[in-house]
């Protein structure tokens, strides 16, 4: 078969696997996104995210992950919900944790596609990547077309927001790659005025990760700064407010998928629930999620930091 056969069967099965958008970009180093990623890190931007800074040349050269990579898949798993958390006062969580665990979900969906490459085209050697190791996957998100990033630093598509996971395969199959599309953020500013920690700079498309509040609720783990009291607006684990008021996520529209339904106990959790908490619920209610990263520690913490 040719490289335009195999995009085309590719395409076909991972849309019948539930992925939304799929991309096509060609495996070669990132030099452009090496020196912006130095500066970002030089300038400590990561917190005490320290893996970022962990195989810096893996992260900016997609062969060195996949020995013989002539293609980097780039591919996008809606997980917007309607659903809501009953108690308007209760402490929130991001809506990409009201299910099972995206890395696992994700995961075996690529596996299923790397098998059925493996299948259809014969001796493929490749790698999946679901946002746990040493990919620039909105930068290869980017490259392939599934969107473009925005001011938040969000991979925006025009026609579904950005309320998606990202993913990636890297193969050692040639096949036929797309381009970027058009930045439609224009004059818009809603994330950078509303987020409230100041973690966007002025000017957009730039993020001081050390002072988002996703970070603070999962990522550090010593105890949130002061200076950061009251302006939380609520939020327990991860933040939506920068996708909350992007105007293309009119567009968002719940996804198909099982295993991203939230538990009724969780969403009828109140106030008072979460302020009482105990071990034995926080494992019924985050088995196989992607909040017991924080452990139950953590998340009193962060619980008790919004007080």
């Amino acid at each position: 078969m040719s490289a335009i056969a195999h995009t085309r069967l590719i395409k076909e099965e991972a849309l019948r696997l539930g992925f939304d958008f799929i991309g096509f970009a060609k495996a070669e180093k990132m030099d452009e996104e090496a020196k912006r990623l130095e500066t970002w890190l030089n300038q400590n931007h990561h917190g005490q995210m320290s893996y970022m800074a962990n195989h810096f040349e893996k992260r900016i050269d997609p062969t060195k992950l996949v020995e013989g990579a002539k293609s980097v898949i780039s591919l996008s798993y809606n997980y917007f919900t309607e659903d809501k958390q009953e108690d308007p006062n209760a402490p929130k969580f991001s809506k990409y944790a009201y299910g099972e665990d995206y890395h696992f979900v994700i995961k075996r969906k690529l596996k299923s596609l790397l098998s059925f490459i493996q299948e259809k085209v014969g001796e493929v050697s490749g790698r999946c990547f679901v946002d746990s190791a040493p990919v620039l996957e909105r930068d290869w998100a980017k490259r392939s077309g599934v969107g473009w990033i925005g001011k938040n630093t969000m991979v925006i598509n025009p026609k579904q927001g950005s309320y998606f996971f990202l993913a990636e395969l890297i193969i050692d199959l040639p096949l036929v790659y797309d381009g970027p599309i058009k930045d439609y953020c224009g004059t818009c500013t809603k994330c950078i005025d509303a987020c409230p920690t100041d973690a966007i700079s002025d000017e957009g498309y730039f993020m001081d990760g050390s002072k988002c509040i996703s970070y603070f609720t999962i990522e550090l783990k010593e105890a949130i700064p002061e200076t950061y009291k009251d302006k939380f607006e609520n939020w327990a684990f991860g933040c939506d407010i920068c996708q909350e008021v992007c105007p293309w996520n009119r567009f968002s529209k719940p996804h198909n998928e099982a295993s991203f339904e939230a538990k009724e106990s969780f969403l009828k959790m109140n106030k008072n629930d979460w302020e009482e908490i105990t071990e034995e619920v926080f494992r019924e209610i985050f088995k196989r999620s992607a909040v017991k990263r924080t452990k139950l520690g953590g998340l009193k913490r962060n619980i008790n930091f919004l007080k």
